[in-house]
């Protein structure tokens, strides 16, 4: 699979560090588009965040098993995955971590209309909203400029933060760039 897109320290103006013995976490994250044409995003209204419908792959799970359960758990619908359109990499030399998650294209076969928070998405303030593509890129980008510290993520907050807004950013524009949005209008 494909690695489209490498975000490091440098993209937000920082100096690299030397890397060793990272943390390094698999994700599964992506597109989840409804029958209205709108793509499903976690806002966390705490944190001032939106979001791609995502996050970590369990142990002994798939990375589309991680998918549809994050769909269920973030947004409250079940889906069908669609596509896989590659990877994407987080590199975070000031924080010792490397995040590289799978990113699928999905759609909406029921929506459960219930989710499934932790305690810290809940803590968070966060909930599921649906919006067309246009808008999903507007607020994920200006939310890169507006975070805010969590209490729940420590004093790397905001730097884990600007990776998670400016990585769904790059997903988002890799589709548009790379993949048929026509054919999700069927939905």
């Amino acid at each position: 699979m494909k690695v489209f897109k490498i975000i490091t320290d440098e993209d937000f103006g920082l100096k690299m560090k030397k890397i060793t013995n990272p943390r390094i976490r698999f994700g599964a994250r992506g597109i989840i588009i409804n029958k209205n044409n709108e793509i499903g995003l976690l806002y966390k209204e705490k944190k001032k965040e939106y979001k791609l419908i995502g996050g970590g792959v369990k142990k002994g799970e798939t990375y589309e098993n991680a998918f549809i359960r994050e769909a269920r758990e973030e947004a409250g619908c079940l889906i069908n995955i669609d596509k896989k359109i590659g990877i994407i990499k987080e590199i975070k030399t000031h924080d010792n971590f490397i995040q590289e998650s799978e990113v699928f294209i999905a759609h909406v076969v029921r929506d459960k209309m219930k989710l499934e928070l932790t305690e810290k998405e809940i803590g968070e303030g966060s909930k599921c909203i649906w919006v067309k593509i246009d808008k999903a890129i507007e607020l994920i980008r200006n939310s890169e400029k507006e975070i805010i510290a969590s209490k729940y993520d420590g004093e790397k907050s905001i730097y884990h933060t600007m990776f998670i807004v400016r990585r769904d950013a790059e997903i988002l524009k890799y589709y548009i760039k790379n993949c048929n949005i026509i054919t999700h209008k069927l939905y």
